[in-house]
């Protein structure tokens, strides 16, 4: 089945000229969705870390104003359990650190992920649904910049809603 695929996948680029065997637009489409789906994703995670920095910020806050014999409670892993403020209050500042530590590397992932967009979207003439007007018109004076000097980005471009 695989042999028969193949040998599919040769006709058909050397029936189209044979120059660019490169994926199929709807091809294309579903990579650039996936992709910017994963960038959502990561926005999403990240903005949840965030208000888990702020809930602790606001309990370690409220912590230390209070004596450190005194008894609280604390959620681990479902379970709730009986602690002091003294033990539970250091606990507190070490996860807001690491859950700090890793939104900070969630942002550089979701970073890496739009330059990965970018190119990808430059790569294969990719125009989202919904562009502003301005901005076509200030890119197609940089497009007809680009068509003077090589022209090999002037081909189809892939339009995303």
């Amino acid at each position: 089945m695989a042999a028969n695929s193949g040998s599919t996948g040769s006709k058909s680029s050397s029936s189209s000229g044979g120059k660019q065997s490169g994926p199929s637009a709807e091809q294309v489409v579903a990579t650039f969705q996936r992709m910017r789906q994963e960038q959502r994703s990561m926005a999403s995670k990240s903005a949840e870390l965030e208000m888990e920095i702020n809930e602790h910020s606001l309990v370690i806050d409220t912590l230390k104003e209070v004596d450190p014999s005194r008894k609280c409670f604390r959620l681990v892993g479902g379970v709730l359990v009986e602690r002091t403020v003294k033990e539970v209050l250091p606990a507190l500042e070490t996860n807001k650190e690491q859950i700090t530590k890793i939104i900070e590397s969630i942002n550089t992932q979701m970073q890496t992920k739009g330059r990965e967009l970018t190119e990808y979207r430059e790569r294969y003439n990719i125009r989202l649904v919904g562009e502003g007007e301005g901005e076509a018109q200030g890119q197609s004076a940089a497009s007809s910049r680009d068509s003077e000097g090589g022209g090999s980005k002037s081909g189809a471009g892939v339009l995303v809603s």
